[in-house]
């Protein structure tokens, strides 16, 4: 099984992912990202590779720190060790420090057992497939093993957070001043930097679980579990609740009575903003296939095009890169605005979407009101043979039925799962019941047509 998932190596720490693993990992990183004509370059030039290497706050982060590290200095490069910080902050360093690569140790999203390494190669960017594949290789490949002086040295990159944050101030438009705003950190990577960005930039901020002792990361907080800050935005009577994840690269938001603000609508908002301020590059957003259905209505009416992409912030990036697009992102949080970050940064995202309140003048609510959200039913159709869901005649033709029969009001995916005997069956219509109603159906017929 290859060991890189879609957003890098992830999994259970000291069960699938050792020191042993990172250590090796490292090491076939600084093989493979350590050519090239860049590196060579540098290399004549008398220079060291460099990495910055960072993490979140999970416990295991630390043995696996020091196996990345260890692995990258044995093979001769210079590491700049981050502590803690999102993984969008890693990616903006390796881009301001001009380092050659950078390594993110950190799980997202995922509870604290599991960890996961993210590798970002020069400028910030994530690797393309082919690198992943070649660097899965040269895990079992020779290593490079320096003497004396070409011994790589681990170094404490000790304003790292500091520059980011002068970063993310020196992107806003306007202030915050005036607004309340209510942070959920996630007890995660953003915990210190989040909380210290938004006051700096004028708004009075109240914060949650900001508190990480390295095994509460995502637990009951964060963007996975919107209650506790919903509840307290209500209950201070604040502007807007944000959320981020574990290593702070994703954002979703509530609004002063607790209502959810996902990807898409803050997508819709800032894409809006950024047309009027002529800031959308050729008018046009890049989503991925699960985004609602809503946002397409929405963007159509402010004269925006949506391109779409499959599941992952990794594509969607590719194709704003190949069309030097601006703005892009996903419906869980994922937001990506290229002026300024090279990934989904939930701070970036956050702040500008402050901003933008502050800006108008409006609320949240009245922001958001610029996309109605179409409901949606996704149902997991287990035990099932995925391969043959495009293929098989009768599933196409139940589709193919109920697309005729939603029309302009509603619409039909149905996408096997990367990892799983499974088909995800997705229907957005009008209204509740007849998302329902239309998802049972095609369930009905891929359970009957793909048992395994």
């Amino acid at each position: 099984m290859p060991i890189f998932g879609t957003d890098g190596v992830r999994g259970l720490a000291n069960g699938i992912l050792t020191a042993d693993l990172a250590l090796t990992l490292a090491q076939a990183t600084a093989v493979v990202l350590g050519q090239g004509r860049t590196a060579e370059a540098r290399k004549a030039e008398g220079k060291r590779l460099t990495a910055v290497v960072a993490r979140d706050p999970r416990v295991s982060g630390h043995f696996l720190t020091a196996a990345v590290s260890a692995g990258l200095a044995s093979s001769g490069v210079d590491v700049l060790e981050a502590g803690v910080i999102p993984t969008p902050a890693l990616a903006f360093l390796v881009a301001d420090r001009d380092a050659d690569f950078g390594v993110m140790i950190s799980a997202s999203h995922n509870a604290a057992p599991d960890n996961g390494i993210k590798i970002f190669a020069r400028g910030g960017v994530k690797l393309p497939d082919v690198v992943e594949q070649r660097i899965e290789e040269a895990m079992a490949g020779e290593k490079l093993r320096p003497t004396g002086a070409g011994v790589g040295r681990i170094i404490r990159f000790s304003d790292a957070e500091d520059r980011y944050v002068v970063h993310l101030l020196g992107s806003l438009p306007n202030r915050l001043n005036g607004l309340k705003v209510v942070l959920d950190c996630a007890h995660g990577a953003a915990s210190g930097v989040s909380p210290e960005t938004f006051r700096d930039a004028g708004a009075d901020v109240t914060v949650i679980g900001a508190d990480p002792d390295g095994w509460n990361i995502n637990d009951g907080v964060g963007s996975t579990h919107l209650d506790q800050l919903a509840e307290t935005v209500v209950r201070l009577g604040a502007d807007i609740g944000i959320a981020h994840d574990g290593d702070a690269d994703r954002c979703l938001a509530v609004d002063a009575q607790g209502k959810v603000i996902d990807g898409d609508q803050i997508m819709a908002i800032i894409a809006v903003s950024m047309k009027e301020r002529g800031h959308l590059t050729d008018d046009t957003l890049v989503a991925t296939v699960m985004s609602n259905l809503g946002l397409h209505v929405a963007m159509r009416e402010h004269g925006i095009t949506v391109r779409q992409t499959a599941v992952g912030d990794r594509y969607v990036l590719e194709d704003m890169n190949a069309g030097g697009y601006a703005l892009g992102g996903e419906q869980s949080g994922h937001v990506i605005m290229s002026e300024y970050a090279t990934t989904g940064d939930g701070l970036l995202t956050g702040l500008h979407l402050v901003a933008e309140m502050a800006r108008q003048n409006k609320t949240i609510a009245e922001l958001a009101s610029v996309m109605t959200v179409y409901p949606q039913v996704l149902i997991n159709v287990r035990d099932v043979d995925k391969d043959a869901v495009d293929g098989d005649p009768v599933v196409q033709a139940a589709v193919a039925e109920v697309v005729a029969e939603l029309g302009d009001t509603g619409r039909v995916l149905l996408r096997k799962s990367g990892t799983e005997p499974l088909v995800r069956v997705m229907v957005e219509a009008a209204d509740a019941d007849s998302a329902q109603a239309y998802a049972d159906r095609l369930v009905d017929v891929v359970r009957e047509r793909l048992a395994l």
